[in-house]
């Protein structure tokens, strides 16, 4: 059942939302300072709804967006989790809403602006500050591919340029993501999507809408359609591309990137053979990628279809496919340090999944080695494995997790 559709009884939605979540209800009674039979009281509509700071302690206890999800009254709509955010945020922002229409300063190079936007994309897989680094080195490339644009004298120039300028929109885009400011995130992605289409370049529409999909989709499951709505619409436009032999790596791999997230927001809907089939698919594409390629956006290679699989699984509840999917993933080093911290998380989850609690706190408590960091934004490390996941038969159904997983990490 869907806890968003109307008309539902908020035990109803609590319900779903708690088996969602993988909490039993003695374990969110315990959250809330209620018993598992208080839980059971309100699910079945024996009890009424409990008042609203009873209510938004349940809401933040299920880890939902908003305390309208639980209560089913668009009315009582309040965002959770809101915070300060980071203290480069507002220098970001001024820089996004900046429009520098008579800058009197010289635009730089693109070579420049590239090399800048390599250190950034660098900083970000391999710094342990990556977000600080990040923030920092943002509000000048905003400023200066911006500029560079706009003062491009000739057709192949301000190609070069826009095409900067995409990119620093992708990297923007996972600066802003997790912040407190929804609608700073929806500007930068649909700035990013407008940048790339104006380029007609394939790799950057597809940078585009792997950004835009991973948005809707965070955004819950009342925009799962419009995250399936780009993604696919992207898909068919790229699928066509990759079959000449020629094709570039990195248009295979957004391509790639994009068939995964297919999957991903179908393991998030519940629909197994379509879920493992994008994975396959995606799988075959990374194939055909040279062993030590890495796409530095989207981590698309040969190592990360291991930890694609977990989280797969975990999306399914199929607690012991997590487990089987973790063990062969765990050979491979991935070279980002944020994608690899989710892989741990994942793991977790699917021991979590599998009714493992100790292996699920060791996994999380595992340290965390350095690889050698990308060496260019075309994504290339030194020493990365390709080892895949092993085949495995079907998976079955399992319990059921934590559902909430980003995947712009």
């Amino acid at each position: 059942m869907d806890p968003y559709a109307d008309p539902l009884a908020f035990g109803q939605r609590l319900q779903i939302l708690r088996v969602r979540r993988g909490l039993t209800r003695d374990q969110l009674g315990a959250l809330v300072g209620k018993s598992g039979s208080w839980i059971k009281g309100l699910e079945t509509g024996r009890l009424k709804t409990p008042k609203l700071e009873v209510v938004l302690a349940l809401a933040e206890s299920l880890r939902v967006h908003n305390v309208a999800d639980l209560a089913g009254d668009q009315s009582l709509h309040a965002d959770l989790f809101v915070g300060p955010g980071h203290p480069r945020l507002a220098a970001v922002k001024a820089a996004v809403d900046a429009f520098p229409v008579a800058a009197v300063q010289e635009a730089s190079s693109i070579a420049h602006i590239r090399a800048r936007l390599a250190r950034a994309w660098s900083a970000r897989h391999s710094a342990p500050n990556h977000r600080e680094v990040v923030g920092a080195l943002l509000p000048g490339l905003l400023r200066d591919a911006q500029i560079t644009v706009r003062q491009a004298d000739t057709g192949p120039e301000r190609r070069a340029a826009q095409a900067v300028l995409a990119e620093v929109y992708s990297l923007s885009q996972f600066f802003v993501s997790y912040q407190p400011d929804a609608a700073l995130l929806w500007r930068v992605a649909e700035r990013g999507m407008v940048a790339a289409q104006e380029l007609e370049d394939p790799h950057a529409i597809g940078m585009a809408a792997w950004l835009t999909t991973q948005a809707h989709r965070d955004a819950g499951p009342a925009h799962f359609d419009a995250a399936d709505a780009v993604n696919l619409a992207t898909l068919r436009y790229l699928e066509p591309l990759i079959r000449d032999e020629e094709v570039p790596p990195d248009v295979l791999a957004i391509t790639g990137a994009l068939t995964f997230e297919a999957g991903y927001t179908a393991a998030r809907r519940g629909a197994t053979g379509t879920a493992w089939r994008y994975w396959e698919t995606a799988r075959a594409m990374a194939g055909k990628l040279s062993e030590g390629y890495y796409h530095p956006v989207t981590s698309f290679s040969q190592a990360i279809m291991g930890a694609h699989a977990v989280t797969v699984a975990v999306e399914l509840r199929q607690g012991g496919e997590s487990v089987r999917q973790s063990a062969a993933a765990d050979a491979v080093t991935i070279p980002s340090r944020p994608r690899r911290a989710r892989h741990r998380v994942e793991q977790a989850r699917g021991y979590h999944l599998d009714r493992q609690p100790d292996a699920a706190l060791a996994t999380l408590e595992k340290p965390t080695r350095l690889r050698p960091k990308p060496s260019n934004t075309t994504g290339s490390p030194s020493g990365s494995s390709s080892k895949r996941p092993s085949p495995r038969a079907r998976p079955g159904a399992g319990a059921h997790p934590n559902s909430l997983s980003k995947s712009a990490c």
